[in-house]
């Protein structure tokens, strides 16, 4: 993360405790923050009236400023850390991290841990009061009634490659825009930075970058350009080899070890989900067709972390990959 970044972000955490501390005034002063229903109340504390988020799920009333705040998904974590909101409570990763390891400790530490993912806790939930959950409908459509009986709950439609969109859905839901307008301005200006620091558009674009993914209990994935770590990619401009247009729905093609050579690039990013002998991650890059790709013989191989490049799913996630991008590239 760059210096400037890092400031950017001060100033949002620095903001968000300012809110924080009015909100505190207010409930000393008599009035509630909390709000335990859907529907709102006519007001959350903050002397304003509640808004209304437009969601996959139809329109939701949600507070005005929203204080205690339950996210169910990685994507959803790394976006209110990243607007300077700590929730109250989050699902954990199927990792032994729990949290994934690339959210600063001192962010993550106090954050209550309400389940696994897909099988969130609903009673650890709502016995953490929230006034806002947020998720998306592939992860826990299924269980949107009962969220919505706890806390108005907001959901996106899908996760992964809509982030960006999903992320002003997040902001919207916070009350953020302002902050979110910052973190994308900042975005923005460090794609710039490390396209310019690849050569240039026209260098980048003729720079050709696969992403592999080895998967305990499945096959090897080639990502095609419509996923997380695609769009990223696509930002700083660089090409793609051609099997990505093979992808299914454009999100992989998956492949056994003896045709991993399909995934050949100039340079080759992998990473591995669960036991890398289970995953054939050890058998496919101890093999003869993994050492011949050109990216192998050139040095333009980097492993890098698997719940940073795709389980992350956000802007905070998305720096920390573009920081990597240019530093493994410009070698």
């Amino acid at each position: 993360m760059t210096a400037k970044t890092l400031q950017r972000r001060s100033r949002l955490l620095a903001a968000a405790s300012l809110t924080a501390a009015a909100a505190l005034t207010l409930s000393a002063c008599g009035f509630s923050t909390e709000s335990g229903s859907a529907s709102g109340s006519d007001s959350d504390g903050s002397g304003e009236a509640p808004r209304t988020v437009k969601t996959a799920m139809g329109d939701v009333k949600v507070p005005a400023a929203p204080q205690r705040v339950v996210v169910l998904d990685t994507a959803e974590l790394d976006s209110v850390l990243t607007l300077g909101v700590k929730p109250v409570g989050a699902t954990h990763a199927d990792v032994d991290s729990g949290f994934l390891n690339y959210l600063p400790k001192d962010q993550v530490t106090g954050i209550t841990d309400v389940g696994q993912m897909m099988t969130p806790n609903l009673e650890a939930i709502a016995g953490l009061k929230p006034d806002l959950i947020l998720t998306s409908k592939i992860r826990h459509g299924d269980k949107y009634a009962e969220l919505s009986k706890i806390a108005p709950t907001v959901m996106t439609e899908n996760t992964g490659y809509p982030w960006k969109e999903n992320f002003q859905v997040h902001a919207e839901a916070l009350n953020k825009k302002a902050e979110a307008k910052m973190v994308t301005d900042d975005y923005a200006r460090h794609v710039a930075d490390v396209t310019k620091a690849l050569g240039g558009k026209e260098k980048a674009g003729a720079t050709e970058v696969s992403m592999v993914r080895f998967v305990e209990g499945a096959d090897i994935r080639i990502y095609g350009k419509k996923n997380y770590i695609a769009t990223i990619l696509a930002d700083v401009g660089l090409g793609r080899p051609a099997i990505t247009d093979q992808a299914k729905d454009g999100f992989s093609y998956d492949v056994s070890p003896e045709k991993i050579d399909l995934a050949d690039a100039d340079a080759v990013f992998h990473s591995t989900y669960g036991d890398p002998k289970k995953a054939k991650e050890t058998q496919t890059t101890g093999g003869g067709l993994w050492k011949k790709m050109d990216a192998v013989k050139n040095g333009k191989v980097f492993a890098v972390d698997d719940q940073l490049w795709i389980q992350g799913i956000g802007y905070t996630a998305a720096d920390k990959i573009l920081g990597e991008l240019q530093t493994n590239l410009t070698k």
